[in-house]
Parts: structure tokens; C-alpha cells; sequence
């Protein structure tokens, strides 16, 4: 493993996933880790228990901060992983993939925890795409830093949010977006915190290059059958096409949960083969869909 010093934006689901996976790895004393937060969460209970693995605490504040003061922040790191994601505003991936560049440091990880947005391209039902690839153009545009993008699909949870209408226990409804047979990559934030350690750590290092991981990949149609087998139970079946949902989206165009609903449908660049993965390559096992679902769902008691 690299010795080196490594800074984390962000200490939210998978922050903190990345920080304590990084510090299992580290023997004492090889690796400096440091976690970006707001001066007011300090001194949080989080924070001192992040302090008590040995990971320090630095205050900058990523959205009001401006370019120049993140670039003195990031500069004594010779990582930075970004672990932010949109919450912190428009323009805020932009604003930190300069200030990495800025500020001289040898490697950076934006965030990119998700689908394969070349693919995607520009212009999708999903406008906040285009800052990633704004962020991508930056990195692959310059030299001085090197740049490691993390492709890992969605987050496992998310198939199952409410919300989000595909796996509906309270309604007894599983929903195919696009099509039974349109596929889509997740993995689980601890897995992603555990991969990502190993990637940032890896010897020889790696750097300038798009790193997949897969937890699962599996169409909708086997999603559905997933649940009903894992669970014991048989849910209705209902496709949500294409046509349909950019309808949903042309009469509501800022409901972010139908944009995600949108582009997820079409099919492009949410999902790859699991044996191109950085896990499938290292032998690392991972938390599939199936296993997911018995660690953390129980069939509703009006559907077993």
C-alpha cells in the first residue's frame, strides 16, 4: 500500500465509509487522514470519534469557501477524495476540481460515485450530469494532477426507497424502469468505502483512469424475481417506459427523483459487466442485491 496523505471531503454515508475503510488499511503512523468539515460539526460526537481512529479534523466549508481558500486546504494533501456529492449546490464540483488543481495536489477523486457519464453524455434527463462531465473535461484537460474516477453505479438502497417507486413493498409492486430487461449496476456504501481504500491504495498507484466496481448488476426482471425469492413473497409487476416517465418529467422538470427515474430508464451507461470490475479483478467480495435485501428488509406482514 501507498504511504501518503489523504484528505476526505465530506463525512456523510459515504464519507465516513471511505474514512474508516482507509484507516483499517493504514498501518498506525504510515498515513496522514484528514476529513474536510464545517467548522461548526467540529467538535460533533462524529467528529471525536473520527479523531479517536487517528483521523483529523480540518474546518473548511465547501460551499462557501472559495476556490483559493479550498486550494490552501487541499494543498499539503497528496490525495483528496471528494465524497460530496450535489447537496452542496450547482457549480460546487467545478469549483473543487479547480481548487485541487490549484492547489497542487498530486492526485484527485471527484465526485463521481455513480454511472458512466461518458456514456451518458451530455444532455440527459439528468441535467446535474453535465458538471460532471464539466469536471471530467478539467482533469483530463490539465497535467499538473493526476485524476482517479470511481464508477459504481447506485447506491443498493436507492433501488429500494419508497420514493423512488421501483421496489414498492408497501404497495406490493416492483417497477421496471425502461424495460424488464433494462439492467442497472448498484453497490452498497460500504463496499464502495472498502473499494475505494483499496483503490487509492493500490500499488503501483493508479491515476488518470476510470476504476469500475459492481456490488450487482441485474435487469429489472431479476431484480423483481430477487425480491419475491429473497423475501418469499410475489409482488405485482409494472413497467415504467421510457415514453412515459420523459412525459412525468416534461410536465414536473425539476423533480429531481424523475430526472434519476428518466435517465436510469434509458439504459445508457448505468450498468456493466461485474467481471470488469476492479472487485471481480482482486477477488474482494462484495454485498449483492440478494444479500442486501436479507440484511435489511422483511416482507410487509399484509403480503407474506
Amino acid at each position: 500500500m501507498t504511504a501518503s496523505s489523504i484528505l476526505v471531503l465530506g463525512a456523510g454515508e459515504l464519507g465516513m465509509a471511505v474514512l474508516h475503510a482507509l484507516a483499517d488499511l493504514a498501518a498506525p503512523g504510515d498515513m496522514r487522514l484528514a476529513v474536510l468539515l464545517r467548522p461548526a460539526s467540529l467538535h460533533s460526537a462524529a467528529a471525536n470519534a473520527l479523531r479517536a481512529r487517528g483521523i483529523e479534523a480540518v474546518a473548511g466549508d465547501l460551499q462557501n469557501d472559495s476556490q483559493r481558500v479550498l486550494a490552501e486546504h487541499f494543498a499539503p494533501f497528496d490525495t483528496v477524495i471528494c465524497c460530496t456529492g450535489f447537496a452542496a449546490g450547482p457549480g460546487t464540483q467545478r469549483k473543487l476540481a479547480r481548487a485541487a488543481i490549484e492547489g497542487g495536489v498530486r492526485r484527485y477523486v471527484p465526485w463521481q460515485f455513480g454511472v458512466d457519464y461518458d456514456l451518458i453524455g451530455r444532455g440527459s434527463p439528468q441535467d446535474t450530469f453535465d458538471e460532471q462531465l464539466d469536471v471530467r473535461d478539467l482533469l483530463r484537460a490539465q497535467h499538473g494532477t493526476q485524476w482517479l474516477i470511481i464508477s459504481t453505479g447506485m447506491f443498493t438502497s436507492f433501488l429500494f426507497e419508497p420514493s423512488f417507486g421501483v421496489v414498492d413493498l408497501a404497495q406490493n409492486t416492483v417497477r421496471a424502469l425502461g424495460s424488464w430487461d433494462t439492467a442497472v449496476t448498484v453497490t452498497t456504501p460500504e463496499d464502495i468505502g472498502r473499494l475505494t481504500a483499496h483503490i487509492v491504495l493500490a500499488e503501483p498507484a493508479l491515476g488518470n483512469q476510470v476504476v469500475f466496481t459492481a456490488g450487482d448488476t441485474l435487469t429489472y426482471g431479476q431484480l423483481a424475481n430477487t425480491v419475491d425469492a429473497t423475501l418469499g413473497i410475489r409482488l405485482q409487476r409494472e413497467p415504467w417506459p421510457v415514453p412515459r416517465l420523459l412525459a412525468e418529467l416534461a410536465k414536473d422538470p425539476d423533480d429531481n427523483l424523475k430526472k434519476y427515474r428518466a435517465v436510469f430508464a434509458q439504459g445508457h451507461g448505468v450498468a456493466w459487466d461485474p467481471a470488469v470490475t476492479f472487485n471481480a479483478r482482486h477477488h474482494i467480495a462484495m454485498t449483492d442485491v440478494a444479500t442486501w435485501i436479507r440484511q435489511h428488509l422483511r416482507a410487509p406482514a399484509t403480503i407474506r
